[in-house]
C-alpha cells in the first residue's frame, strides 16, 4: 500500500471524536480503510478547552484507526464547527470596458475580497471561500464567465473564518499527537455535501444540524455555501428548562423530551388520564403532580425562541423567497418524534429528516460529516477557492491553491 495515498480525517464533536482513514485510488475513487469513534474530552462546540485532555483523546482515536490498517499518519484533516465561526458575504466589482473577461480578472476580485476580510478582522483566519455568483452586465452566470465580452463584472463570494486563537489551540493539540493539520473543513459544509442532493445544493436548500449543545445552519445555492451560522444552544436546553421549572433531574427531563411527540398529539405514554406526568417518569425525584400543560408550554416557548432566531437568518438571506423552500434536519434532533413537522409548520418550509438508505452500512449515519469531507478532499468542490497555507499556526497567506474549481482544472 502506498502511504502517500493515505489520508485521515478527524471530526471534533461534543460527544464523540471520530476518525476515518482512506486512500485515493488511481482511478480517483476513494476507499475507507478504517474508522474509529471514542468519547470526546477537552473539546466543546468544536473548540479545544483542555489541550492535555483533547490531545489524549485524539491520539487514542487516531491510534485505534491506525492499528486497524497498520499505518502511521503524519497529516490530518480536521472537521469542526464553532459558534465563533463568521460567515461573510461580499460582492466585488471590476470594469471590463468591452474587453474579454480573463481568469486574472476573477483572481483580482478574489484578492480584493480576501484583503477586505483580513483588514476588517485580523483576529480571524479564512478557512473557506465560495464563489456563488458572477454577474456580467446585469446577467447572472453560475460558471466562470471566462472569455466573455463585457463592460462590467461583479463577483459574489462567501468567506468562512475562524478565530486565530482557536486555530492555534487545535494546531497545538494535534502537534502533541505528532500530527500536522492539513486543512480545516466546516462540519456543516461537509454534512451538506453528504446529505443534500445535487439539485438541492444547486437550486437552493438548507441543512439544520440540531445537536444537544449547539445548532448549526448551512444555506446552499448554486453549489456554494452562501451562509452558515452556529448557535451555542441545542435541544438539551429543553431538558434543562423542564428540570429548572419542575425540579426534576436532567436524566428525568431528557427521558421526557425523548418521549414527547412534537406534533403535540398522542402523548398518552407520558401523561395519565388526568393529564399529569406519569409516576414511572420520576426515578430520581419524588412523585408530584406536574401537568401536561406546563411541560408542553415550557417546551414550545423554548422551541419558538430557537426557531425565531433561525427564521430570522433564513429571511435575512432571502432563502425562503429566492430558493426552493427546503430544509433538512440532521443530528440529535432526528431522534425526537415529529420534530420535523413542528419545524415545518413554524418556519413555513418543506422540512424533512436526513434519512439515508437503510441498506447502506451504518458508517453512512455515524460518519456522515467525515464522508462529506472525504468527497471534498478527493474531488474538490467546484465553487470553493482554497487559500494556500503558510507555516504559522494555520494562517492563510499568498494566493489561492484552487480558484476555479474542478471545471477548469480538469
Amino acid at each position: 500500500m502506498d502511504f502517500e495515498d493515505l489520508k485521515g480525517i478527524v471530526e471534533l464533536g461534543n460527544k464523540n471524536i471520530k476518525c476515518i482513514i482512506f486512500r485515493i485510488k488511481n482511478n480517483n475513487d476513494t476507499e475507507v480503510l478504517s474508522t474509529s469513534v471514542i468519547e470526546s474530552a477537552g473539546i466543546h462546540n468544536g473548540s479545544v478547552t483542555n489541550i492535555i485532555k483533547a490531545s489524549k483523546a485524539i491520539r487514542s482515536c487516531i491510534g485505534n484507526a491506525e492499528k486497524k490498517v497498520q499505518v502511521s499518519l503524519k497529516k490530518i484533516n480536521v472537521l469542526t464547527e464553532q459558534p465563533e465561526f463568521l460567515c461573510t458575504k461580499l460582492s466585488k466589482y471590476r470594469k471590463i470596458n468591452g474587453s474579454k473577461i480573463y481568469k486574472e480578472d476573477i483572481e483580482f476580485l478574489l484578492k480584493e475580497g480576501k484583503k477586505q476580510i483580513i483588514i476588517n478582522d485580523d483576529k480571524h483566519s479564512i478557512i473557506h471561500i465560495f464563489n456563488h455568483n458572477y454577474i456580467v452586465d446585469g446577467k447572472k452566470f453560475m460558471e466562470e464567465p471566462i472569455n466573455v465580452y463585457a463592460d462590467f463584472l461583479s463577483h459574489e463570494m462567501t468567506f468562512v473564518t475562524m478565530p486565530k486563537n482557536n486555530i492555534k489551540n487545535i494546531y497545538q493539540t494535534f502537534s502533541e499527537c505528532d500530527l500536522e493539520v492539513e486543512r480545516f473543513i466546516s462540519t456543516t459544509f461537509a454534512l451538506s455535501v453528504h446529505l443534500l442532493s445535487s439539485d438541492e445544493l444547486k437550486f437552493g436548500s438548507s441543512l439544520l444540524d440540531v445537536g444537544s449543545d449547539k445548532i448549526s445552519l448551512g444555506m446552499f445555492r448554486n453549489l456554494a455555501l452562501i451562509h452558515s451560522i452556529t448557535f451555542p444552544f441545542g435541544i438539551k436546553y429543553l431538558a434543562k428548562d423542564i428540570s429548572k421549572v419542575c425540579s426534576l433531574s436532567i436524566k428525568e427531563t431528557e427521558n421526557i423530551v425523548n418521549k414527547i411527540n412534537f406534533s403535540f398529539k398522542n402523548n398518552e405514554e407520558l401523561f395519565d388520564k388526568n393529564n399529569f406526568l406519569k409516576k414511572n417518569y420520576f426515578f430520581d425525584s419524588n412523585y408530584r403532580k406536574i401537568s401536561k400543560t406546563l411541560i408542553l408550554k415550557i417546551i414550545t416557548e423554548r422551541l419558538e425562541e430557537i426557531l425565531k432566531i433561525i427564521k430570522k437568518q433564513i429571511i435575512e438571506m432571502g432563502l425562503n423567497s429566492t430558493c426552493s423552500k427546503n430544509l433538512t434536519i440532521t443530528g440529535e434532533g432526528l431522534k425526537l418524534s415529529n420534530l420535523d413537522e413542528y419545524f415545518s409548520e413554524f418556519l413555513k418550509l418543506n422540512v424533512k429528516k436526513s434519512i439515508k438508505n437503510k441498506k447502506k452500512h451504518e458508517i453512512e449515519e455515524i460518519f456522515a460529516a467525515c464522508l462529506g469531507s472525504l468527497k471534498i478532499i478527493a474531488d474538490g468542490w467546484e465553487t470553493e477557492a482554497i487559500p494556500k497555507k503558510s507555516n504559522e499556526f494555520g494562517e492563510k497567506s499568498g494566493f489561492f491553491a484552487k480558484i476555479f474549481g474542478k471545471r477548469l482544472s480538469s
